[in-house]
């Protein structure tokens, strides 16, 4: 007898596979360099992993971190680890050595998959992980050897014995995606199996994926997994390009060679698109779905002016990636070049997916649709995380009032769309990363010669924003841009380093001793508008 009823069965993206597997089973999956992966194929690799994972003791619930590049190994991990009964933690490829050794330890992950190419980051903190078990995985071919266990010797543990691509809870955790946020520790965001299937599905209604789709994989397959596209595009039975690193050259020669018909990524990856010597008129329809930041008028222009389709969505890693898409009008085709941007920069409506986005006044009641009146956007729904890894009390934080708090503030305009004014927390985004400037106070504070810092963002042509720190330093101490810049990235991922530093008397501050980072931004940001996805 069934565990569930005839009409009703767990949602989980792992069906996804198993229908594409049959339904597209000689067709191309997988594209990396020169290798090509059928349906078939993927299914038989994530189930040998599968396999192979159970083999060496990984039981239900356990957590395999990964800390890959966009490779066949982190793709083919988004449904192997599920398919072992285990929760995926995929780790940010940018992160310094004793960040990702914080994630392994909060994440209780009883193995590290990482990428030969990125041993660096990794061997400095290999005893103090937590780990079970390190595994490489010589992706790149470059052939170091560190201590640890191959790929290669995993995958031989396991077997070609098939697994239920099913579950039997909905509602388990399928992964645990990592954002530092503004408090500078970090919080494990949960996704569950129903979340990322509802969530897959909405990336492929929005952006229009189907068996012809050749997606092109620009967006870091760990930032929010991928806004679900391992799951979206095997849903729809269309193949994934992968490559290691974002570079023009290589963008180009993959959208002409392979014709890629969609990819995703920050304003920041439109830059590179269009920049590109390489760059050229479009011999395909090209989508291009944009987040992290709003695309200006002028990087919207250039990007369809080579003949591609922007889709404008926002989100946050607390709801899988988008979970609003500016969605066109008919009528807005009519409207000239300076208002159409302008609508289109907005953060929209929810997707087909989410629960309606509001905007909300302090007391928890929507604001007016006057688009003026500006209150904090909150959330609701099945593409709302579960809620984060061991912190019950920033949970309970978040889903105050029964709403996910997202910490932008606001406005709603008369045709229902939503459109951000500021981020209440502060986070300086930089080419779609999301960066905490407290994180990054606390690593300027602690050399010798600061007393005190304050972080913000300050306009940058190609990465939108980039963090710039004032300092006030203790008397008589001195130490210039250099030793600071040092200093920091000793401690924090480089992109994180603010790229100035600029030595102050004193931070102002309000009669209740808060910094007033609003008066650092106004000189920075004369004569900008601010806005942030």
């Amino acid at each position: 007898m069934s565990a569930h009823p005839v009409h009703l069965t767990p949602l989980t993206p792992l069906a996804f596979l198993e229908r594409s597997a049959d339904v597209f089973a000689g067709a191309t999956a997988v594209v990396h360099g020169a290798e090509r992966l059928t349906y078939a194929g993927l299914a038989a690799r994530v189930t040998r992993l599968a396999n192979a994972l159970r083999a060496s003791g990984v039981r239900p619930g356990d957590r395999i971190a990964y800390f890959c590049p966009n490779t066949p190994a982190l793709l083919v991990a988004h449904f192997a680890v599920p398919l072992a009964g285990a929760v995926l933690v995929a780790i940010n490829t940018r992160l310094a050595p004793a960040e990702i050794r914080a994630i392994c330890l909060h994440s209780g992950s009883r193995m590290l998959v990482a990428d030969t190419a990125l041993a660096g980051s990794v061997a400095p903190v290999a005893g103090g992980l937590g780990v079970d078990e390190l595994v490489w995985d010589d992706d790149a071919g470059t052939g170091t050897e560190v201590p640890g266990t191959p790929m290669a010797e995993l995958l031989a543990r396991g077997c070609d014995d098939p697994l239920p691509w099913t579950v039997a809870d909905e509602d388990a955790t399928i992964s645990i995606n990592y954002t530092s946020g503004t408090t500078g520790s970090p919080k494990g965001v949960m996704y569950t199996h129903r979340g990322a299937y509802l969530n897959a599905l909405g990336e492929n209604l929005t952006a229009g994926h189907g068996p012809e789709t050749v997606y092109l994989w620009t967006l870091p397959m760990f930032h929010c997994n991928g806004w679900c596209h391992p799951w979206a595009i095997v849903a729809a039975g269309g193949a994934q390009v992968c490559m290691r690193a974002v570079r023009g050259p290589e963008v180009w020669r993959l959208i002409d060679q392979e014709r890629v018909t969609h990819l995703n990524g920050a304003p920041a990856v439109l830059s590179v698109l269009v920049n590109a010597e390489e760059a050229h008129a479009l011999g395909q329809p090209l989508t291009v779905m944009t987040a992290a930041a709003p695309p200006s008028p002028t990087i919207l222009a250039q990007t369809e002016a080579l003949g591609a389709r922007v889709v404008h969505v926002y989100g946050l890693t607390e709801t899988y990636g988008p979970y609003t898409v500016c969605q066109p009008q008919t009528v807005w085709a009519g409207a000239d070049g300076a208002a159409r941007a302008r609508l289109l920069a907005r953060q929209g409506v929810a997707m087909v997916v989410s629960d309606p986005i509001r905007v909300v006044d302090e007391a928890g009641r929507d604001v007016p649709r006057d688009g003026a009146t500006v209150g904090e956007v909150v959330m609701r729904g099945n593409n709302v995380m579960k809620g984060y890894h061991d912190d019950p009390e920033a949970t309970a934080e978040a889903f105050r009032g029964g709403v996910f708090h997202s910490g932008d503030l606001g406005v709603w305009h008369p045709d229902g769309y939503v459109e951000l004014r500021d981020r209440a927390k502060d986070v300086v985004i930089s080419g779609g990363e999301n960066i905490s400037t407290i994180e990054v106070e606390q690593a300027v504070v602690s050399h010798p010669a600061v007393l005190e810092a304050a972080v913000i963002g300050v306009p940058d042509e190609r990465w939108g924003e980039r963090p710039k720190a004032f300092v006030v330093l203790r008397p008589g101490a001195a130490a210039g841009h250099d030793e600071l810049a040092a200093h920091v990235r000793a401690r924090l991922a480089a992109y994180k380093c603010p790229d100035a530093f600029e030595v102050v008397e004193a931070l102002p501050r309000t009669s209740t001793g808060k910094v007033r980072k609003f008066e650092l931004r106004e000189s920075a940001w004369a004569g900008r508008e601010r806005r942030i996805n």
